[in-house]
């Protein structure tokens, strides 16, 4: 038995070093149909890292000739089973651009596409990416509507915009965390501003409920720490926030703590509206005050000299 796996690992060794030596003399070969040959060979047997070799040195000899075409496109597949797929995307995009005619151009453009979706980040990191993701799946459905591949690819841009959706969302919880800070009041605007974008860009999210409860919260603090003049507007904006949330959210969760938010906000609305007229009919009695010790001045001075006239 002994014999027998000494014999089995000999024979494994040697096809080894014959298999290596084999390859050696491949990479020194300028025999353009053997290259061409081993390395479609290569790839039909998955040993794409050998033929990726052999194709960098086969492809530029016979570009442009009948052999090119299948070449290009194993060529790019073999990065993609490699997963070296911002390298796939690119080399199945040029034969997408160069055999546009080819039964092979819709599976290289939906490959294109597939192969930067795989590359895409998770929801917390960068997602340029992922946009260009996006639009190349936009512009595979454009152009092969009919395409079996049409509702996978369809699936893939639903995950990349959830993927969208989640980064837009902790970007927004983030500006509310910032809100805590010791100089809240640019987080707050920003933070209104992020809560109604986010709704516009997705209007059926799961998280919009809990964004227009923030916005809710966030527009009436802002309100109360706004400066004297701004304090009306931004307190009355709180308001209609939450008006807007009991029409959308009726039932929501978040109903009773709106009720007491927007009750407070009322109060330091009609506070401050009482302080604003206090202060504007204070302001309008002594600029009439102003008005008249004025009147009164030029009016003496305006006698003075009608008696020094007269004197003359």
């Amino acid at each position: 038995m002994t014999k027998l796996k000494n014999s089995i690992l000999f024979l494994l060794i040697a096809m080894l070093g014959f298999s290596c030596g084999q390859f050696y003399k491949l990479e020194k070969s300028t025999n353009w149909e053997e290259l061409y040959n081993a390395a479609n060979d290569y790839y039909q047997k998955g040993e794409y890292n050998k033929a990726i070799i052999l194709f960098d040195k086969v492809l530029p000899v016979i570009r442009g000739s009948e052999k090119s075409e299948l070449a290009e496109f194993n060529y790019a597949y073999s990065h993609f089973h490699t997963k070296r797929y911002i390298e796939a995307a690119n080399y199945f995009s040029n034969f997408h651009s160069t055999y546009n005619r080819s039964p092979l151009a819709e599976e290289a453009l939906f490959m294109n596409a597939y192969s930067l979706y795989l590359d895409a980040p998770d929801y917390n990191l960068d997602q340029t990416s992922s946009k260009d993701a996006v639009n190349a799946i936009q512009v595979f459905i454009n152009k092969f509507p009919e395409s079996d591949s049409y509702e996978r690819a369809m699936t893939m841009i639903d995950d990349l915009q959830k993927r969208f959706e989640e980064k837009a969302y902790q970007e927004a919880q983030m500006y509310l965390k910032l809100t805590q800070g010791l100089f809240p009041g640019d987080f707050y605007r920003a933070c209104i501003v992020n809560f109604q974008n986010f709704a516009k860009r997705y209007p059926d999210s799961k998280y919009n409920e809990e964004l227009a409860y923030q916005l809710v919260e966030v527009s009436s603090a802002y309100g109360e720490r706004s400066v004297f003049t701004k304090k009306e507007e931004r307190l009355k904006e709180s308001l209609k926030f939450a008006s807007e949330f009991n029409r959308k959210y009726a039932d929501s969760k978040y109903v009773k703590r709106v009720s007491n938010i927007s009750n407070k906000t009322q109060t330091e609305l009609e506070s401050h509206i009482r302080l604003k007229k206090d202060y504007e009919e204070r302001t309008a009695a002594a600029k009439a005050e102003m008005d008249a010790e004025q009147r009164n001045l030029e009016a003496s001075q305006a006698l003075k000299e009608a008696e020094t006239n007269s004197g003359n």
